[in-house]
């Protein structure tokens, strides 16, 4: 049985955390594979975070930010970059997958949220132009990804969550020039969606693709975040 662990702090009331599992079981039932699941808080990553989470075959860091422990978070992120390991990060998991990127491999240590630090001097994620909650969007897939063509189209309609912040413009090119390229854009070329190169599966997305499992569909970057 492959087992995913879902970094993040789990919450009843989130959306997207009642649509994880659903989506989960989707993408395991269309794959004829069974898949379990565990939920990590983030502040049990703080110390240890490669003993914990050696034991799974895929990871999440799930959306709901602030979360209870940003080092946690980051941690766990870091582990599935080093060890390549198959990650996915929606929403705030894909906030904080950049910010793992430019401490660790830019040594941008001052990367930081804006919602989680207004007043750090380096601000990697900062307030959207104007908030996206609860909208859909329709984004243009970059056609020399794996998105690309784990999507099979160049245009693609998904839903965001509750979401008011995401990369600042100026730091993509430092991000894409040492292999965390740009996946995706929305029409205004704001980007929504990054992988790493040289890397099995690496995906961060700002809409929240698990979305699709309310309305019982199975979604192919969830599908093949199982499949490797």
């Amino acid at each position: 049985m492959l087992r995913i662990g879902l970094i993040g702090d789990y919450d009843a009331q989130v959306t997207a955390h009642v649509a994880i599992p659903q989506a989960i079981r989707l993408a395991a039932e269309d794959l004829g594979t069974p898949v379990g699941f565990d939920w990590i808080p983030t502040l049990s990553l703080v110390q240890n975070a490669g003993q914990t989470l050696s034991e799974y075959q895929g990871l999440w860091t799930v959306p709901a930010s602030p979360y209870v422990s940003m080092q946690g978070a980051l941690n766990g992120i870091r582990f599935a970059r080093e060890q390549r390991i198959p990650f996915l990060g929606t929403c705030g998991g894909f906030q904080h997958m950049i910010i793992e990127f430019a401490r660790n491999v830019l040594g941008l240590t001052d990367a930081d949220h804006a919602e989680e630090n207004p007043a750090a001097s380096l601000l990697l994620v900062a307030p959207l132009t104007c908030s996206v909650s609860e909208q859909f969007n329709t984004f243009k897939l970059n056609p020399a990804t794996k998105v690309r063509n784990i999507y099979g189209a160049d245009e693609i309609v998904e839903q965001y969550g509750i979401c008011n912040y995401g990369l600042n413009p100026e730091y993509t090119p430092l991000l894409e020039q040492a292999g965390l390229r740009m996946a995706g854009v929305d029409f205004a070329g704001e980007v929504r969606i990054m992988e790493l190169d040289q890397h099995p599966f690496f995906v961060g997305t700002l809409f929240q693709p698990e979305r699709s499992a309310l309305k019982q569909l199975v979604h192919p970057l969830i599908r093949t975040s199982l499949y490797h």
